[in-house]
């Protein structure tokens, strides 16, 4: 993990944790416990964890998600987090996605600090606003179809089906179906986004077990 990044996601969590120890004072009470529950594990190969406050989380099949959970995959690992009603991220083996906001079927951000993310919502669904902070850029979600991760020694972003825009060294670029568009490393630019022939696609979908 990039120490600018490690920084940073202390800093967010440990705000996370405030706010919700906020928040279940003032509308729990008795000893209830606060649920912030976001969605659940679907499928799940291997071994994963959310680190949850000072917890650390197994997880499986079933497990309830957590605004502000940091789930984590293991070697040869992967994971699917069935979010809100229809919203579906899956995680490649060494992963780490901070589950920053979520609200159901309208907005939400994610902190991807590695490894490679899938991420899938049905074509019927309504448009939604989400983004994907990373250490190579910003992608603002405009589609319901897409991959981000390593491949091939650089970050890559690839658009099956709606619009990804990807910001990154102080340029911005559009992807559309069947682009892709590869970020040699932090805080570099965009390369030129192109059409993905079916051996990469194919490539990057293994890598989160597509």
């Amino acid at each position: 993990m990039q120490p600018n990044m490690k920084t940073f996601l202390e800093e967010r969590r440990r705000v996370l944790a405030a706010l919700a120890g906020v928040a279940g004072s003032l509308l729990f009470t008795g000893g209830a416990r606060a649920e912030d529950s976001v969605g659940k594990v679907g499928l799940l190969s291997g071994r994963a964890t959310a680190v949850r406050g000072s917890l650390d989380v197994a997880l499986e099949k079933g497990s309830e998600l957590e605004i502000g959970d940091l789930v984590k995959t293991d070697v040869r690992t992967i994971v699917e987090l069935l979010l809100g009603q229809r919203t579906t991220i899956r995680l490649g083996e060494s992963a780490e996605l901070l589950i920053d906001s979520f609200v159901m079927n309208m907005r939400g951000s994610f902190d991807l600090m590695q490894g490679a993310m899938f991420f899938d919502r049905p074509e019927d669904e309504p448009r939604s606003d989400v983004m994907i902070r990373t250490v190579f850029g910003r992608l603002g979600v405009r589609g319901t179809r897409f991959f981000a991760g390593p491949n091939r020694g650089v970050f890559a972003v690839f658009v099956e089906r709606g619009a990804v825009v990807v910001a990154a060294g102080g340029e911005t670029v559009t992807l559309g179906p069947g682009d892709g568009v590869n970020i040699p490393e932090p805080g570099a630019p965009p390369e030129d986004v192109v059409q993905w022939g079916q051996g990469r696609i194919d490539e990057v979908y293994a890598s989160v077990g597509l």
